[in-house]
């Protein structure tokens, strides 16, 4: 018996899961790396994104909606690796001043990975003619672009300084 295809909207609906594990993952992950941070401007950033990110969920609920499913997730290795990889620079640099500049990569490790899934979501929900999701996908994907920006400016105006510095 000939195995099915499968389509579009399959493809889109696992990789919603994938996001959607990431998103909760990294909601576990970002009061972590808050507490860990010794800039103030870096555990704010930290607080705030973790702010978004509920709302990233939220939306992620929504788009689960739109296809008729439950908001669920499905393990993604790409981010739990990421987040181990953020959670070994916590240890190795636990007290250095390098541990900012390594937790600021690995979020931005995080934000890249991020800005791709949304991208790549939105774009298959234009396909696929969801245009609920369009919306509520191109905001996360603003909100996704505008924290890298910020981590990429806090990296340059001194957590990268500091790191060297010492």
């Amino acid at each position: 018996m000939a195995k099915q295809q499968k389509n579009l909207r399959e493809l889109f609906h696992d990789t919603l899961k994938d996001i959607y594990f990431a998103e909760k993952k990294i909601l576990t992950t970002l009061p972590k790396m808050a507490k860990a941070a010794h800039s103030e401007e870096l555990k704010a950033a930290f607080q705030k994104h973790e702010s978004e990110t509920e709302d990233h969920v939220e939306r992620l609920a929504k788009v689960f909606a739109e296809l008729d499913e439950t908001p669920r997730g499905e393990t993604c290795d790409a981010i739990v690796g990421i987040v181990e990889e953020g959670q070994e620079v916590m240890k190795e640099y636990k007290g250095s001043p390098a541990l900012d500049a390594g937790l600021l990569a690995a979020a931005q490790a995080v934000e890249h990975y991020e800005i791709s899934r949304y991208g790549t979501l939105k774009t298959w929900a234009q396909e696929l003619g969801l245009d609920e999701a369009v919306k509520l996908l191109d905001t996360t994907l603003a909100e996704e672009k505008k924290t890298n920006e910020l981590l990429t400016e806090l990296a340059e105006s001194g957590v990268n300084q500091h790191a060297e510095a010492a």
